[in-house]
């Protein structure tokens, strides 16, 4: 497969992603009885953002050559910290907290920051 066709088809997978993800919290907030979570109303933005506008832009400055690994660990930064936000949001509505939902922001902003260097680095 081509840089352009996989560049392609990770734009559209993260564009559905974002989309799906704000119909299933409309859904979800819907039936929630009034209760509403920026967690959950916001998490489509996380796909949107860091998955399908980094695919365009990066590419476009010529940072370096994005790999496979780069690739793949920068997907389950965004994918962790987009469960994250859907657990937190629906923590929320259902009106209780819990202290290990600390560790999706710090999860994946560690591989996050794992696919920007390797990124960076050209692997």
């Amino acid at each position: 497969m081509s840089d352009k066709e996989r560049l392609r088809r990770s734009l559209v997978l993260w564009s559905v992603i974002s989309v799906l993800t704000a119909l299933f919290a409309a859904v979800y907030e819907s039936m929630s009885h009034g209760v509403v979570s920026l967690y959950m109303t916001g998490a489509f933005a996380i796909p949107l953002l860091l998955g399908a506008l980094t695919r365009a832009v990066l590419p476009a400055l010529h940072v370096g050559a994005a790999g496979e690994k780069s690739a793949a660990l920068w997907d389950l930064g965004v994918g962790t910290l987009l469960s994250g936000s859907l657990v937190q949001g629906a923590l929320e509505i259902y009106g209780t907290a819990n202290r290990l939902t600390a560790v999706y922001p710090a999860a994946g902003a560690v591989l996050l920051a794992a696919g920007a260097l390797a990124y960076c680095r050209g692997k």
